[in-house]
């Protein structure tokens, strides 16, 4: 089983302020975003659900994908959902240079503006570091270039193939509540969890009132 926590700790959220993990609110919100996409094997039924409940999302795109499947990127976009930078690649801040990591994340940039040259909405301030791993220089530097760093407070666990379905449901059914940034992961490992969990999780908070938002920075 690998080691992580579904609710991100009070101390972890209080040593790294300059983080964003989650939203304080007045109104019953919940922020799901989706990470590691666009891929055309989950993220268009993650749009067809969304879209059920009227829901919006961030997607915390790998600029890789978008340059192979910029038509899903686009789909994204002109559903009202926001998108975020997750590097070109999907590099690891612990194991690469710190050069090569705000270049990597430099060159997605450029991959979202290039996939959408012909539309107003070209770039994204929102950033979310693969793994959820960052260091304060690297945060910095990120802060210097604009972007807002996007962690969250409850996470699924669908990444996880050692967990049930129904523990990924239960992940965030349990821990969710008004102001929330809930992970998901629009993957091939993740589809068998997602699939199960995300209606669901669509349903349940919708019948106790709750809206999806899209983060927006």
């Amino acid at each position: 089983m690998k080691l992580y926590t579904v609710k991100t700790p009070k101390l972890v959220k209080s040593l790294f302020p300059q983080l964003v993990w989650e939203f304080s609110v007045a109104t019953k919100t919940i922020y799901l975003t989706f990470d590691d996409g666009p891929i055309p094997e989950v993220t268009p039924w993650v749009l067809e659900q969304l879209a059920q409940y009227t829901a919006k999302a961030t997607f915390f795109c790998i600029g890789d994908n978008v340059k192979k499947y910029p038509k899903i990127y686009n789909d994204i976009i002109q559903q009202g959902h926001a998108v975020g930078n997750h590097t070109q690649q999907h590099v690891n801040a612990w194991k690469v240079s710190n050069e090569l990591y705000i270049s990597d994340s430099i060159h997605c940039d450029e991959t979202f503006k290039t996939v959408l040259k012909s539309s107003k909405r070209t770039t994204t301030k929102l950033f979310r570091p693969p793994y959820g791993k960052i260091t304060p220089h690297l945060a910095r530097k990120l802060r210097e270039l604009g972007y807002s760093i996007i962690m969250w407070n409850v996470l699924s666990g669908d990444f996880d193939t050692e967990l049930s379905p129904e523990k990924c449901l239960s992940n965030v059914l349990d821990h969710t509540e008004a102001g929330s940034i809930v992970v998901f992961h629009d993957s091939i490992k993740a589809q068998e969890k997602i699939r199960y969990a995300l209606p669901k999780v669509l349903a349940h908070f919708s019948n106790l009132g709750y809206t999806f938002d899209s983060i927006s920075i």
